[in-house]
């Protein structure tokens, strides 16, 4: 196993801000994207936690992010609302949103925001638990750059497309799952290359098309989407969404526009936010909920989307977690 070195959250939080304040950033920007990391590496999703400050640090270096970035939030109608993200991380952006968002759904039922103009480069459930801890149920979506191959093709077309969704619940952690439209995450693929691990073979394929277990020729290749044609459908679902609809990039223009520095293309995300109160069971959807949650774990295995996540948060508060020397190397190298 290679060299370890062991943080808590607290030093998760300074390497993050301090780096990115280091290489340009303001420290709106820095804390906010130092807030995403740490709750990465809180609940155990390494894969979004420091294990992407490299990335963050480069487009700064490369100047393609703004570091003072001042996202400005618009009403577009009364449930639709709009986020200009001012060529930034998409974290400070998110944060203009979530409370506009929440007051908008409440007020008509339904509503939708836009966050446009940013770098998004984390997982989508913090978006969800922010939506449901307001009181809303939600979704999230969010596009990238090619990675996926779409249905019946073999070369890189889709990004991984990840969706999310929120469910609140009373005086418990709300329900909220986070899932790619890829069989398996970009960074999972990426950690498994760099610590020598297989990857299911459903995962991708090489640069000629042919299924394969190593991670560095699907790096090469393209990744599947999960369940085939029914991934991939999702997969071109959320382009429109995060595209098309708001007027944003498409995977495929954001990879053309990316100067591939390491750190997160152009692009886009769309938020839709419900109050629950106001589709015609104030009262009972609670409850309700709670008694589909409580049949569903009466199957012996089975878990609600999140409970790992929630072990993780209180093993790592605990705990702390460890990260590659190589990992903590390249961090400070980016540093300067």
């Amino acid at each position: 196993m290679s060299e370890q070195v062991k943080l808590t959250l607290e030093q998760c939080h300074a390497l993050a801000k301090d780096s990115l304040m280091k290489r340009g950033a303001n420290e709106a920007n820095a804390v906010a994207v130092a807030d995403t990391i740490t709750a990465a590496e809180r609940d155990g999703c390494a894969s979004h936690g420091l294990f992407r400050l490299p990335g963050y640090l480069s487009s700064l270096i490369s100047g393609k992010v703004s570091g003072n970035a001042k996202p400005s939030l618009e009403r577009l109608s009364p449930g639709v609302l709009r986020v200009n993200a001012d060529n930034g991380f998409a974290p400070l952006a998110l944060s203009h949103a979530y409370d506009a968002l929440a007051e908008a759904a409440k007020e008509n039922g339904i509503a939708a925001c836009a966050i446009t103009r940013m770098y998004h480069f984390a997982a989508l459930w913090p978006e969800a638990t922010e939506m449901a801890n307001r009181g809303c149920v939600s979704m999230a979506w969010t596009a990238a750059t090619p990675m996926v191959a779409p249905a019946g093709g073999i070369k890189p077309f889709y990004g991984t497309n990840p969706m999310a969704f929120g469910w609140p619940r009373k005086d418990r952690e709300p329900m909220v799952f986070d899932q790619a439209s890829a069989a398996m995450a970009r960074g999972e693929i990426m950690i498994a290359a760099r610590d020598g691990h297989s990857v299911p073979s459903t995962a991708g394929v090489d640069k000629d098309g042919n299924p394969t277990t190593d991670p560095n020729e699907i790096l090469a290749g393209a990744q599947s989407a999960f369940g085939g044609y029914k991934g991939a459908a999702l997969s071109l679902m959320i382009e429109l969404l995060v595209g098309p609809l708001i007027g944003d990039f498409c995977s495929f223009e954001a990879g053309a526009a990316d100067n591939k520095d390491g750190g997160p293309p152009p692009g886009a995300e769309l938020i839709i936010a419900m109050d629950p109160r106001r589709f015609g069971d104030a009262y009972g959807f609670e409850d309700h909920a709670e008694k589909l949650f409580a049949e569903l774990l009466k199957q012996p295995g089975t878990r609600l989307p999140g409970d790992r996540r929630y072990l993780n948060r209180q093993r790592v508060a605990k705990e702390g977690f460890s990260i590659p020397q190589s990992l903590y190397d390249a961090i400070l190298e980016k540093t300067g």
